[in-house]
């Protein structure tokens, strides 16, 4: 099988290894209470999307992309956008009852979104091979919320210090933040259209 590799799916490999390093990260955080762990893990996600951009450049570079390509980069994305920052979010101090169920959909809107994108891209792309726009915004925008998480590990924000303290009702913690993870979710399964850069 790995001689049926392309050069791009090294690339993409690269990107699941990175997104497995951030978990790995918030797990030690979460062992040690070593803050440098969510600094880590946040720089992993980033390095991600790094290797996700250049693998798609480098597929169209060389004209060489293929379903299991296509595949492959999905599954990675989950990984890397959609795991990693809810057990990023975790780490930081969402881990109330509700603030589960908010991530764990974070992680279910993000898998639907990627499922759709494989199922419809040949549509999209029109028979020209390249998409012209995303109907719901692409999982890596989930950036965005790591670059928030890191933000907040660096003026010491965490756990009972989360911006916009906590609710508790029904006898279970909603930190009002996690609401950001549902927002992002919900605009992945939108049928809203992005163009595509």
């Amino acid at each position: 099988m790995i001689r049926e590799f392309h050069l791009a799916d090294w690339f993409t490999l690269a990107n699941a290894v990175c997104g497995t390093g951030a978990l790995f990260s918030m797990m030690t955080y979460l062992q040690t209470g070593d803050v440098m762990h969510v600094y880590f893990a946040c720089g992993l996600v980033f390095a991600a999307l790094v290797f996700d951009v250049l693998d798609g450049r480098i597929a169209r570079w060389r004209q060489k992309t293929s379903a299991m390509g296509r595949e492959l980069d999905s599954l990675a994305d989950i990984i890397s956008f959609g795991v990693a920052p809810a057990l990023i979010g975790y780490g930081c101090g969402m881990q109330g009852l509700y603030d589960r169920i908010v991530l764990t959909y974070f992680v279910a809107c993000g898998v639907s979104r990627l499922a759709r994108y494989n199922v419809t891209a040949e549509a999209l792309s029109e028979g020209e091979g390249k998409v012209k726009y995303f109907e719901g915004t692409p999982i890596p925008t989930s950036l965005l919320l790591v670059m928030l998480m890191f933000v907040a590990a660096s003026q010491d924000a965490l756990h009972e210090s989360l911006w916009f303290g906590q609710v508790a009702f029904g006898g279970f913690t909603l930190h009002p933040i996690v609401l950001l993870f549902a927002l992002s979710g919900s605009l992945m399964v939108s049928r809203i259209r992005f163009p595509k850069l």
